[in-house]
């Protein structure tokens, strides 16, 4: 009776009455602790309380069976308590229980919740028999960790055994499909679908648009969002981070209005998205909406909603807003750190930027990676900073045991060329132990060019045309450097290579925001709306500069010209 009573308490989910009841019984037999643990570990998810019971079970002396150890290593995988479930690894071994189907896929379970790829493997590959499930354990567990290839291996061998693959294996298989860029793999399992007329539910629709997503086909990925009659918020977010992951930021905002009017709430993963869209294309209204939206709906101390914030306000030029964001936050871990500080770099504010660097080591509770001495050496850049730069990068290898990689090679090469050495810039080039890509270069060229220095110009020429022969501005920049030393055969030929190789020049692009609505500006673009209303804007303000100061830029003059010529 008392067996039955408690049962049904913990069938009602009334977590008081069932703590108060249990020591009510007056000898608990194997079946109570059971039911409790599995409540404990199912019903409230009460993990500690459930590892507690466990204990206190083998106390009294009632041995734990195969209905008990499930649910104890789904609660030493949900609090990664590896040790714990270690040991009890050890005593199910012992008692012969492995055997069990149910035990061994809770095991694999653990094992995989705590990283501990080699242990989980050791237990799938002891299981005498295996069915679906501990196929299905041990391939989501590879495709969860990101080892995509191991993912998909497991999946080809489970082919060959002869088991059908169900709905979890399919989304396990999709999405380390995407993290490969394996977008064939990825269709074949859609015609599979279709052709088993499997439902296209949530869980496989959302896998194949993201899928599709990663590997950049928006289109399949909008065909199948367009194809599910009954969209959950996790499909309108795998296509809204389609769209913003490959910059179709234009895309992403009018998804995300379409979404507010079918009465779909945004949660988090939508947040990220459509602010990683504003950042983009500098949608700053909008952005500080979702800011307003993000503190009313209980999403302000998401480190990842707060880290999408402060890149947003950060790229839309409001670094008051991205510092209020940051110091609100009770817990920062690196990426966050890393995001206010490229914020500050990024607006030139240096000494900002190193101090928060500074402040980042003195509380110790998170250590800078690559990514945060990009931010700092990026600082330097902006204002010139030449002897910090080179003590940063230092510091990388010396106190951090950071190995400097490509882009903070193309810090300093652009620290130097900004500071006018360019020859110490070529020669920091020469001794990296990488090769150097466009970006590190690009920065060097133009360098040369405002330098006139010929000499180093032409070696960097050659390398870029060779890593990228179809990018116009190599072959622009080049141009004008042969044409300001007034080599104009050599200035002729840069133009005439760009020609010969199809190479066409892409038009400059820029948005702007009015009344809440976005404005796309092409160059060259003469259908722009209201370009009569521009044409006067820009004519005051030109007039307005020249009442200013006596003398213009040449620069400037032609630049107004070019501007003017477009509309």
């Amino acid at each position: 009776m008392p067996n039955f009573l408690l049962s049904k308490i913990i069938d009602l989910k009334d977590f008081n009455y069932s703590t108060l009841f249990f020591p009510q019984i007056p000898v608990p037999n194997s079946y109570a602790f059971n039911i409790m643990i599995r409540g404990l570990a199912t019903t409230w998810q009460k993990f500690d309380l459930a590892l507690e019971f466990f204990d206190r079970m083998r106390f009294s002396g009632i041995k734990p069976d195969n209905f008990t150890y499930p649910f104890v290593f789904m609660s030493c995988g949900n609090i990664f308590a590896l040790k714990m479930g270690g040991a009890t690894h050890s005593e199910v071994v012992k008692s012969g229980l492995i055997s069990d189907f149910h035990v061994a896929h809770s095991l694999i379970t653990m094992y995989l919740r705590c990283s501990e790829l080699s242990y989980a493997r050791t237990v799938f590959d002891k299981m005498e028999e295996r069915d679906l499930v501990s196929w299905n354990s041990i391939i989501s567990g590879y495709s969860r960790l990101g080892l995509a290839e191991e993912a998909i291996e497991m999946f080809e061998e489970m082919r060959k055994g002869g088991f059908k693959p169900d709905e979890r294996t399919l989304v396990s298989v999709l999405g380390a499909c995407g993290d490969l860029g394996n977008v064939n793999l990825g269709r074949l399992i859609e015609e599979y679908v279709r052709e088993r007329r499997m439902e296209l539910n949530s869980f496989i629709g959302s896998a194949l648009v993201n899928l599709y997503g990663k590997c950049g086909d928006l289109g399949s990925a909008r065909r199948i969002f367009d194809s599910m009659k009954k969209k959950e918020v996790v499909i309108w977010n795998a296509m809204l981070t389609g769209y913003a992951q490959n910059g179709f930021s234009d895309a992403t905002l009018l998804l995300f209005t379409a979404m507010k009017e079918t009465g779909i709430e945004p949660n988090e993963i939508t947040l990220i998205a459509v602010l990683t869209a504003c950042a983009s294309i500098g949608a700053l209204e909008i952005g500080k909406q979702l800011d307003e939206y993000a503190s009313m709906n209980g999403y302000q101390h998401s480190i990842y909603v707060a880290t999408a914030l402060v890149d947003m306000y950060a790229k839309c030029g409001n670094l008051d807003n991205a510092s209020r964001v940051f110091e609100s936050m009770p817990k920062k871990n690196e990426v966050f750190w890393n995001a206010i500080i490229s914020a500050h770099a990024f607006h030139g504010r240096a000494k900002d930027a190193l101090s928060l660097f500074h402040r980042m080591i003195e509380e110790g509770k998170t250590v800078p990676d690559d990514i945060t001495f990009v931010g700092v050496l990026s600082a330097c850049v902006h204002s010139r900073m030449v002897d910090e730069g080179y003590r940063l990068f230092d510091l990388m290898s010396s106190k951090f045991g950071l190995i400097p990689k490509v882009e903070h090679h193309s810090c300093m090469v652009d620290l130097l060329s900004r500071a006018g050495r360019v020859y110490e810039a070529w020669d920091f080039i020469q001794k990296m132990p990488q090769k150097p890509d466009e970006i590190l270069l690009g920065s060097l060229l133009g360098a040369c060019q405002k330098l006139k220095n010929i000499d180093v110009g032409e070696r960097v020429i050659q390398l870029l045309l060779e890593i990228e022969p179809s990018n116009s501005g190599n072959y622009v920049i080049s141009s004008k450097i042969y044409a300001d030393m007034k080599r104009w055969d050599d200035s002729a030929r840069m133009r005439f290579l760009m020609k010969q190789n199809g190479v066409t020049k892409t038009p400059g692009c820029s948005w702007i925001e009015m009344d809440g609505h976005l404005h796309e500006f092409l160059s060259g673009d003469l259908l722009v709306e209201d370009s009569q209303t521009i044409h006067q804007v820009l004519n005051i303000l030109y007039e307005d500069l020249l009442m200013e100061t006596d003398t213009v830029d040449v620069d400037l003059q032609i630049e107004y010209i070019n501007v003017i010529d477009t509309l």
